[in-house]
């Protein structure tokens, strides 16, 4: 999988706030808006949906991590290059520490929260990375990934995963937002359309076609030359922007890209 499999760093032996984390670690951003750009991630484990396509199995479906202080991450980000941060998961907001963790490198960074849109929060935000989780990312028993049971997460990732309100929040709290769709086929674009239509409805924001992106489902190179080329042609005739996933291209499915 794309996301350690294993954390060797042992726990902090901290009083203060700390959050599970899974990788810390500089690259590129590999996709949105800001594709391309130099940045530190925050990974952090746990996640309150299961979507089978997951490219974090490691911290939704078996979550690895270790127990890092807040400021032992913010003395960790400060050593590396990257003026750009993003905190990612999992999903980081289903952490409160997560808005401690944001509040600490707002004034240094320019930050990007990566998140399913399900939790709303009250944290400096510079770019809100948005990604709902259509019905074709519901985890079944034909579909779930090896050795797993979705028992009840069909259900309840279902039923949990689309809030308008926490979206609505999320896209008026941010300085920025994009709405960052995992696009399997032809088949979601009608709920993506409605979808859209509906946090138009609800938010004060303009939104955008150009803060519609449409990606590839795939976690490898293999699995993205499959997906790329029509999703890419979906996004040209719907008027939506397309994202690639180039830490998938450039380093496959390694952990830390």
């Amino acid at each position: 999988m794309p996301v350690s499999d294993s954390v060797t760093r042992p726990d902090s032996d901290t009083d203060g706030d700390s959050l599970p984390i899974n990788e810390l670690f500089a690259s590129l951003q590999g996709e949105g808006k800001l594709a391309g750009v130099p940045s530190t991630f925050v990974r952090t484990s746990g996640c309150n949906l299961r979507c089978w396509f997951c490219d974090s199995y490691h911290t939704s479906w078996e979550p690895t991590h270790a127990w890092m202080g807040v400021d032992e991450i913010v003395a960790e980000v400060d050593a590396l290059a990257p003026e750009h941060v993003v905190v990612t998961g999992g999903e980081p907001l289903v952490h409160q520490e997560t808005a401690t963790l944001l509040s600490e490198l707002a004034d240094d960074y320019h930050l990007t929260v990566e998140t399913n849109g399900t939790l709303e929060t009250d944290a400096p935000i510079d770019l809100a990375s948005i990604s709902p989780k259509l019905a074709s990312s519901t985890p079944t028993p034909e579909n779930a990934p090896a050795d797993t049971d979705p028992g009840v997460w069909t259900d309840k990732h279902e039923s949990a995963r689309i809030d308008l309100d926490a979206l609505a929040s999320l896209v008026d709290h941010a300085d920025d937002f994009q709405l960052k769709f995992v696009v399997t086929g032809r088949d979601d674009l009608p709920e993506i359309e409605s979808l859209v239509e509906d946090v138009r409805g609800v938010t004060a924001r303009e939104v955008r076609d150009s803060d519609v992106l449409l990606m590839p489902e795939g976690q490898t190179r293999e699995a993205l030359a499959k997906t790329r080329t029509d999703v890419a042609e979906l996004a040209a005739e719907f008027g939506y922007r397309y994202t690639p996933r180039l830490h998938v291209d450039l380093w496959n499915d390694a952990p830390e890209t």
